[in-house]
């Protein structure tokens, strides 16, 4: 199907403004990609507001006890699972409708799972945890390790300084180096 329309403006040559159904098609697209791309842009600056980190850490506060990292999942799992898709769904929402002007979080919920494969990023693994229970879990556990100091904190031993070459002849030295605090001395090769 084609749609055209010539205009005849002041004696002046007449104008082809034919469009094509693909090409509908793909300008509709790209407004999808748009309005999705607003709202990821959206729920990023949402994520990052203190409100919202409060009422996340505090719902994690509130649960984390109850998690364990065994392969058997308890039945509470799925109430918490289920007021945490809740909580933070209407917040979101919410928070979407204020600064999206006709915003659907069903139609958004529709186009994340669409994605889901292209999709990555803390964003993405954040609103994953709506969907993806194991994904959900893994954020409890993960926040039970840390308020139990059993995460691993890569960045409180490791020092990175330059490491300088010897007499002008390509060699180099460990003097001055250091990894997890350990000053390595060296002899000038």
């Amino acid at each position: 199907m084609e749609i055209s329309s010539f205009f005849f403006v002041d004696g002046i040559e007449p104008m082809d403004f034919s469009f094509h159904e693909e090409d509908l098609a793909v300008s509709s697209s790209n407004s999808i990609d748009a309005k999705f791309d607003e709202a990821v842009g959206h729920i990023e600056d949402i994520i990052m507001e203190d409100e919202f980190q409060m009422m996340q850490n505090d719902f994690l506060e509130k649960y984390y006890m109850e998690f364990d990292d065994s392969e058997e999942n308890k039945f509470i799992y799925t109430d918490i699972h289920r007021e945490y898709i809740q909580l933070i769904e209407k917040y979101l929402e919410d928070e979407l409708s204020k600064r999206i002007e006709d915003f659907s979080m069903g139609d958004f919920s529709k186009q994340i799972m669409e994605r889901r494969n292209e999709l990555e990023g803390e964003i993405f693994e954040m609103l994953l945890t709506f969907s993806d229970f194991i994904a959900f879990k893994e954020m409890f556990l993960d926040f039970k390790a840390d308020k139990e100091g059993r995460s691993v904190d890569l960045s409180s031993g490791i020092t990175v300084t330059s490491v300088h070459g010897g007499e002008g002849d390509g060699a180099f030295s460990l003097d001055g180096f250091s990894l997890t605090g350990h000053q390595f001395g060296g002899s000038k090769h």
